[in-house]
């Protein structure tokens, strides 16, 4: 009796997936993700939303950005001066972070 195995080094490439943006802030699950994040001046950050059936916003304590309410979607700023700039939900007070800017 003779037995034959195949092998198959074959491999299935990967989905392709969303690329993610350097500096990027999740808000989902009514909290932002990272809760704190380092960037430099002149860095932009991207919020992405992704809480379905629960609007959010980002608002800069200083009112120096504001996002529109949205359950998805994206909001982008450009920070060109350093600092610390910490930010809320306006409809979730409890929800809030910051950015830290440096020179």
């Amino acid at each position: 009796m003779i037995t034959l195995t195949a092998c198959s080094t074959a491999t299935t490439p990967a989905a392709p997936t969303e690329p993610v943006a350097e500096n990027q802030v999740t808000v989902a699950d009514r909290m932002y993700s990272p809760k704190s994040l380092t960037i430099s001046v002149g860095d932009t950050v991207t919020w992405v939303f992704a809480d379905r059936g629960m609007a959010h916003n980002v608002v800069a304590d200083d009112n120096s950005f504001r996002s529109q309410l949205m359950e998805t979607g994206q909001f982008t700023h450009t920070f060109d001066t350093a600092g610390t700039f910490t930010y809320h939900c306006t409809p979730h007070p409890d929800m809030t972070a910051s950015i830290v800017v440096e020179p």
